[in-house]
């Protein structure tokens, strides 16, 4: 799952210009993607469309895997 979300930001923001952690928490799958504070509106998108999508996608991914999934953004 984290190749997928991997995908969709180096789509998005270009080059290696962010890192995503992946941790752990009660069968909970926690992504947290640390970006650059100029990089935060393209990953956020107007009116938070973009984070919503890129969500949308991850929990459709973890439904078929049968997990669940959070995605936090930092700078």
């Amino acid at each position: 799952m984290k190749d997928l979300l991997e995908f969709l930001l180096k789509g998005l923001l270009g080059e290696e210009k962010y890192e995503v952690t992946e941790n752990t928490d009660e069968g909970r799958i926690l992504y947290t993607i640390k970006t650059a504070p100029e990089n935060m509106g393209l990953v956020i998108g107007k009116g938070g469309n973009m984070i919503k999508s890129l969500r949308n996608m991850l929990k459709v991914r973890a439904t078929l895997e049968k997990t669940a999934v959070s995605l936090n953004i930092e700078e």
